[in-house]
């Protein structure tokens, strides 16, 4: 017996997010395989062999759990930049960013100097009640240092059981001496969409797809409906830099804004694997304009809802080529070792496109000015990633800057789609001759 769900992601450390890859949860042992032949048998022999040698001839003892942990990884990322294994703990972790929502303090952090520095509190959390605020410097966890400390350990650390109390020893900057700060923890739920009005437009980003997702997007589109009023002329959907997450949050985005069509297929090996998933509610926002922004920093999910609007002509996709994951990952849960994710199929936007290794071309490039300081850096983009899945036609695209300027004023890419759902000209950018919407589906259709 068998239960299946589909998710689509790339991810960030936060203590309170994927590029598409459709994750698909298999619950019991695994199927039988293929039989193996005489030649097979041998090289599993000899596995058996070297591990033998390992255990009892290396230089100091080693743990059989990390032996095997390390052939398993090995194996799986020899197939795939996004084929993998993880141990319990990282299920785990997988599950909590998926699910949007566990118990911790509510804050965004990274680790500098050696020590844990906030980006940001989370609204509405214990950490932003409690007085923590954006560049503070964590330098104690219930009085431990956290200088030998990996972000990890010390995210685990501050992640805990809803209602327990953690100290922090904080150094901010204008303060003299290091002080306590108490927190409580609660649920935090990670806040996937983030909306605001701009004048007579209304702005929705989202940073990844968990199970928040559809209802935050509901919501701000209401919100936002009721406070610009009929003055309302378009919605701007940012998704420059949204690594991925749930497949059916991708599907949900898309259908917020289509009648009807298909929105994604996948196709395995076998024919009989592959899978459409069509529009089924109506248009949310009755047809307004919509631009959808995407950069080298958008993956999987986010290709998906921009191949789904691009090919029904549901909105201008604007900005530079997307990353272009289009590859299946089934999430193979281990009986309580952990999980397999392995690469099982393609996804197809709805005319029949694979952007695996190609990404998403939008129909109108507006690049970003670059600082100095990263001009020199690489494209991001799946054909860069070692040991990549080839493009079915050979045709591969280089990726593109995933950079956003911080401040607003500087943005070219949401200025022009401003200008443009306002219906303001200006000097006309480089544009994607022909646009994904005039290519023919092919005859068959097919997501981490």
């Amino acid at each position: 017996m068998m239960r299946k769900r589909l998710l689509a992601g790339l991810g960030f450390a936060m203590v309170g997010a994927m590029a598409a890859t459709i994750f698909i949860y298999t619950v019991g042992p695994l199927g039988p395989a293929n039989a193996a032949n005489s030649d097979t048998y041998r090289q599993l022999d000899l596995f058996g062999d070297v591990f033998d040698r390992i255990r009892s001839d290396y230089v100091d003892q080693p743990e059989d759990s990390q032996l095997i942990d390390a052939a398993i990884s090995g194996m799986l990322s020899a197939l795939d930049p996004h084929s993998s294994y993880m141990n319990a703990k990282g299920f785990q972790e997988m599950q909590v960013q998926t699910r949007g929502e566990f118990g911790g303090l509510g804050i965004e952090v990274t680790m500098e100097r050696g020590v844990i520095k906030v980006v940001a509190p989370i609204d509405e959390t214990p950490a932003a009640r409690a007085g923590i605020l954006a560049g503070d410097f964590i330098t104690h966890i219930d009085g431990e240092q956290i200088i030998n400390m990996t972000l990890g350990e010390a995210v685990d650390r501050m992640r805990g059981a809803v209602n327990t109390p953690i100290d922090l020893t904080i150094v901010r900057e204008g303060t003299e001496e290091p002080f306590d700060i108490r927190v409580v923890r609660d649920i935090i739920r990670i806040r996937s969409v983030r909306s605001r009005s701009d004048g007579d437009i209304g702005y929705v980003r989202i940073t990844t797809f968990n199970e928040q997702t559809q209802s935050g997007l509901h919501k701000a589109i209401r919100e936002l409906s009721d406070e610009i009023g009929d003055g309302l002329k378009g919605f701007i959907l940012d998704l420059r830099n949204n690594p991925g997450g749930l497949l059916d949050q991708a599907i949900y985005v898309s259908d917020t804004f289509l009648d009807r069509g298909e929105i994604v297929s996948t196709r395995g090996r076998n024919a009989e694997q592959t899978q459409r998933y069509n529009a089924e509610g109506g248009d949310l926002v009755d047809g307004l304009p919509v631009v959808v922004l995407i950069n080298g920093g958008s993956a999987s999910a986010s290709e998906i809802v921009a191949g789904a609007l691009q090919d029904h002509q549901r909105a201008t996709i604007l900005g530079t080529r997307s990353f272009g994951k289009g590859s299946v990952q089934t999430i193979i849960p281990l009986g309580g070792m952990g999980a397999i994710r392995l690469t099982t199929a393609r996804y197809y936007t709805p005319s029949g496109r694979s952007i695996q290794a190609k990404g998403i071309d939008p129909d109108i490039v507006v690049e970003q000015e670059l600082p100095e300081d990263q001009r020199s850096e690489e494209p991001r983009g799946e054909s860069n990633l070692p040991g990549h899945i080839n493009a079915e036609d050979g045709d591969e695209g280089s990726g593109s800057s995933a950079y956003v300027p911080p401040d607003r004023e500087e943005d070219k890419q949401l200025i022009y789609a401003l200008n443009l759902l306002r219906g303001i000209s200006e000097e006309a950018p480089a544009t994607n001759d022909g646009g994904a919407q005039e290519e023919e589906p092919e005859d068959t259709a097919p997501a981490e």
